[in-house]
């Protein structure tokens, strides 16, 4: 994330989506020893991995580089991994199914590490089948470009661990707290790959950016 967010610093204003996919993908890389490239090929797990959602001003355009959301103008955008709801579901089976108490599974997720062999397997289509940054090279097919209007438009960019995008932070916020509250395992109000444990406020990271352009 980090290296991604420094080169997005320093990009060219009036850079094209092809144009910062291929070069992310270069800068990416080159955190890598040159010993690793087998590896990585073979283990996309092991990769440095990030989305990304960024509005171009120049092209008035929006980019969608793997599992992140946007709203434009109240209307939700998003680029989910083509896998994540089947397994959602299959955890949610196993939790609704088992004979312990969900709470069980806020402590120690033995629901997540069932599907997770099947998660990895599922990995191997990174940069395949969806879109990642990740140092490989990115599918431009797999990258959901969103034109805007000249118009005035209000734009909602957020990673995927806001469950419910809402149109400010607080709502979106609020949105997360309930989940908590009501259905922290995320099997029914939302089905998800991992819960809301003891610890956590969360289940994925969060980022929120509203703008007007």
């Amino acid at each position: 994330m980090k290296i991604v967010a420094r080169y997005i610093r320093h990009a060219k204003a009036d850079i094209s989506c092809r144009q910062f996919c291929a070069e992310v993908t270069k800068v990416v890389a080159r955190h890598y020893h040159f010993w690793e490239k087998e590896r990585m090929e073979a283990h996309p797990e092991d990769r440095l991995t990030c989305s990304a959602v960024l509005f171009s001003r120049k092209r008035r355009e929006l980019w969608l580089i793997g599992d992140c959301q946007c709203l434009i103008d109240g209307e939700l955008y998003d680029n989910p991994k083509p896998y994540e709801q089947k397994l959602a579901e299959k955890r949610a089976q196993i939790i609704l199914t088992s004979s312990f108490p969900k709470e069980h599974f806020l402590a120690h997720d033995s629901a997540r590490e069932a599907i997770l062999p099947e998660m990895l397997r599922y990995m191997r289509e990174q940069n395949k089948s969806y879109a990642v940054i990740d140092g490989f090279d990115i599918p431009e097919q797999c990258v959901r470009i969103l034109p805007l209007s000249f118009q005035p438009h209000e734009l909602v960019l957020a990673s995927d661990g806001y469950p419910f995008l809402q149109p400010t932070l607080n709502q979106s916020e609020e949105r997360l707290k309930t989940l908590r509250q009501e259905d922290p395992c995320c099997v029914s109000m939302y089905k998800a790959t991992k819960g809301i444990m003891h610890d956590q406020e969360g289940y994925d990271d969060r980022s929120f950016l509203r703008i007007t352009v």
